[in-house]
């Protein structure tokens, strides 16, 4: 299949996962994305959080994010480094950045900078907090600008929880806040061939967080309070939208908004029609009235059968329903399998890793990811496209402009 983003240049000066994640996603998309890396490389090439750093050669999270990219180990506060990344500039559709507002004007490369040298350029930038604001020169990373700042964590929270509950997994709020990032520069090629003029797009953690809980946020100021009042599984005002466990000690999840419509049909599909007319639960009122009955009834019955049980008895009725997987679980869904969710990505080395596929689809068909770039991999190549000879490429090296 013809990618939607091929011919389209991405010069990438970003470390960690926000910004990398949405240059992962402009790369599978079709671009050509040239990471330009300091010298050590970006320093998530080494992060170990989940304990599978290292494993078979892979840093899971590196793999994930710079997949398909192009690596250039470039020294920007070295005499002589300005004119590479101006020459990587000349032809570029996209300069996509997570720096921080001082060190961008110290290395020229701020947005007047940019504009200044490449009018046709979009400018492209993850922030922690926004342009704008007396924390705009801050930094910020998805645990505390889109998890905690942005009202996740505390809405996620039970209220019996003594603690605020921790993200689900690592880069949860970069990747969920990287896609918003790369459809906005999708975008803004879209006004750039339309119009002619380059954009500044800018994406930060804290308001992709709040994206993400604007239903929450909204409700909240509508009625004057500093958080919703949160309720139990116990207390819900829907006992046939939650979670209730198996036999097998696993979970399906019920989400029948439309409760009445769909009790008749879950309750003889349990075989249990005495609930359909039983006066405590009989509507959708009096299942509220004796939720904690309700629930507490609904426990006993899902305690009664196993998973693979339930997905029999469950498929028989109409309500909305579905189950709690395991994260290692999914490479085995038929479904995730079906649409090619989690595609094995060939290194060409013997090796393979599993990646998850980018949300988007084009043509019905999954966006193929490629291998991420060892550090500095393509140094020499991509110079060598920009009309460096192999003399000049030597001397960059001595000087330690490039790695």
């Amino acid at each position: 299949m013809t990618k939607p983003l091929a011919g389209i240049k991405v010069v990438e000066v970003a470390m960690w996962a926000f910004v990398p994640s949405a240059g992962g996603v402009l790369s599978d998309m079709g671009a050509d994305v040239v990471k330009v890396e300091p010298h050590g490389g970006d320093p998530i090439r080494a992060l170990n959080t989940s304990g599978s750093s290292g494993a078979h050669g892979f840093t899971p999270s590196f793999e994930a994010y710079n997949r398909g990219k192009r690596s250039i180990a470039l020294d920007l506060k070295a005499e002589g480094a300005a004119d590479v990344l101006d020459r990587l500039l000349e032809d570029a559709d996209v300069f996509l950045t997570s720096l921080l507002p001082a060190a961008r004007r110290a290395m020229r490369i701020d947005v007047d900078d940019i504009q200044a040298r490449h009018p046709n350029v979009i400018y492209a930038l993850g922030s922690g907090h926004g342009a704008f604001g007396p924390e705009a020169e801050q930094g910020g990373y998805d645990f505390i600008s889109f998890w905690g700042r942005a009202g996740v964590s505390s809405g996620v929270t039970p209220k019996e929880v003594s603690y605020p509950l921790p993200m689900p997994s690592g880069a949860f709020g970069d990747c969920t806040s990287g896609a918003m990032l790369a459809g906005g520069v999708a975008a803004a090629i879209a006004h750039r061939a339309m119009t002619g003029k380059a954009m500044v797009v800018d994406v930060s953690l804290l308001a992709g967080g709040m994206w993400a809980m604007q239903s929450h946020i909204t409700s909240a100021v509508l009625q004057g309070v500093p958080e919703l009042p949160k309720r139990s599984r116990e207390t819900t005002f829907n006992p046939l939208v939650g979670t209730y466990r198996t036999c097998d000690d696993r979970f399906v999840t019920l989400c029948m908004l439309q409760s009445q419509s769909y009790w008749p049909g879950l309750c003889a599909a349990m075989g249990r029609p005495d609930l359909v007319n039983d006066p405590r639960f009989d509507t959708a009122e009096n299942r509220l009235a004796n939720v904690r009955e309700c629930v507490s009834t609904l426990d006993d019955i899902f305690a009664a059968r196993t998973l693979e049980e339930w997905k029999v008895v469950l498929g028989r009725q109409e309500g909305q329903w579905g189950t709690v997987e395991k994260a290692g679980e999914l490479q085995h869904d038929p479904q995730v399998q079906s649409n090619r969710y989690i595609q094995e990505v060939d290194y060409g080395d013997g090796r393979a890793l599993k990646m998850v596929s980018v949300p988007m689809q084009f043509d019905r068909q999954a966006l193929q990811a490629r291998p991420a770039p060892s550090l500095g991999a393509d140094s020499d190549a991509v110079l060598d496209e920009l009309g460096y000879t192999e003399d000049e490429i030597i001397d960059l090296r001595v000087a330690g402009v490039i790695y």
